[in-house]
């Protein structure tokens, strides 16, 4: 090879090497700009509750020229947020919470305040104050869902003798087998209660003294031992089809969908059921603050609201919404009856209260976690 070959293709190699490092710092550059605030990004749950959102917010949102979303899941809690907003490196712009994280993330100074003039009225008129359902909405996050925990069993495995209460649930001497429950205690705590004997009216006030959280922790001893620790919306309808469990608590919606969507046999007791809410909360600090608020107000409008309850069967929060909640967007499944606010489901149901939540959370943690390290 001539001198002057090698000369050419070495200036070849410097200028090919060169040009990597440029297009590699400018993709670095552009991933961290998106990082920045390109993209408004959006974190919920997972499952066909995240794809009911997608349906119902995200697409008609970006079809309106709204900003690109990036969805990504969690499995709740406050930790993340507080760790982002601490470290002053904020990526997500708006997170689904529960109602008990959404008062104490306000009162700690980790969330936005909202002002609740951006919501626009009902599509009957009615001001938003006035639509939402009474404490939906707070200081800094704004209602979307009412949901539930419930309990499930799968019916080939059980013939003529079915669970149908609370206390069956805990009782393993007539309905042997394994047992999933969510790892914490909410809403265990509650649900020991009434398998108790206590009425739903005054399960909280037990809760909030000493011997009443005794008592409820005596009921789970009950059962510990038979227990399958869930942490992810996902795993307890699949716990239930693998048959690792022959119960288990779980969101509503996810039994919904195995049962509708997946044709999975299993059977939702509703009694005891504990209903909750979800609202969007924005991190303090997000980058995409403005595009987040102007989600949250779209998000959350009568029809949204409504189509939200055509892929999941989360109650709307907004009373125009109501009526307009119909059949399921795949299957024409009428959604009404599946609501965790139907007639027929709220026999022996707990809201749960959301204020001793706030107060209690941290102290009833440890007291779990002490618990379970016996």
């Amino acid at each position: 090879m001539s001198k002057n070959l090698k000369v050419i293709l070495g200036t070849i190699a410097v200028v090919i090497v060169f040009g990597f490092v440029i297009w590699k710092f400018d993709t670095q550059e552009m991933v961290s700009d998106d990082k920045k605030g390109g993209n408004l990004t959006v974190v919920s749950w997972g499952g066909g509750y995240t794809k009911s959102q997608v349906e119902a917010y995200h697409k008609p949102w970006m079809a309106k020229g709204g900003k690109k979303i990036n969805s990504e899941d969690y499995n709740g809690g406050l930790a993340e947020v507080k760790a982002q907003v601490e470290s002053g490196k904020v990526v997500w712009d708006l997170v689904d919470v529960e109602m008990s994280d959404a008062v104490r993330g306000c009162d700690e100074g980790l969330l936005e305040k909202i002002d609740l003039n951006i919501l626009p009225a009902g599509d009957d008129g009615t001001p938003a104050k006035d639509d939402f359902l009474p404490g939906t909405l707070t200081d800094c996050g704004v209602g979307q869902i009412v949901w539930s925990t419930i309990y499930a069993y799968d019916k080939t495995k059980f013939s003529n003798n079915t669970p149908k209460t609370m206390a069956d649930f805990f009782n393993t001497n007539k309905f042997p087998g394994k047992r999933g429950l969510r790892k914490g205690p909410k809403p265990n705590l509650e649900m020991a209660l009434m398998a108790d004997g206590v009425a739903p009216s005054d399960v909280y006030n037990m809760l909030a003294t000493k011997a009443g959280v005794d008592r409820a922790f005596a009921k789970l001893d009950t059962i510990k031992a038979d227990v399958v620790w869930w942490e992810a919306g996902a795993q307890p309808p699949q716990m239930l089809a693998d048959g690792e469990v022959a119960l288990t608590t779980a969101y509503n919606g996810r039994i919904f969908g195995a049962q509708n969507e997946e044709k999975k046999p299993f059977v939702i007791v509703w009694d005891g059921q504990i209903w909750d809410l979800d609202l969007w909360v924005i991190p303090k600090g997000a980058p995409n603050k403005a595009d987040a608020l102007n989600f949250v107000a779209f998000s959350t409008d009568t029809q949204r609201n409504a189509d939200q309850a055509a892929y999941i069967p989360y109650g709307p929060v907004r009373r125009s919404a109501t009526p307009m909640v119909g059949k399921h967007a795949e299957t024409g499944i009428d959604m009404k009856p599946h609501m965790p606010t139907a007639p027929g489901n709220t026999k022996n149901a707990l809201q749960n209260d959301f204020a001793f939540w706030a107060d209690h959370q941290d102290e009833l943690n440890e007291r779990f976690s002490a618990w379970l390290a016996k």
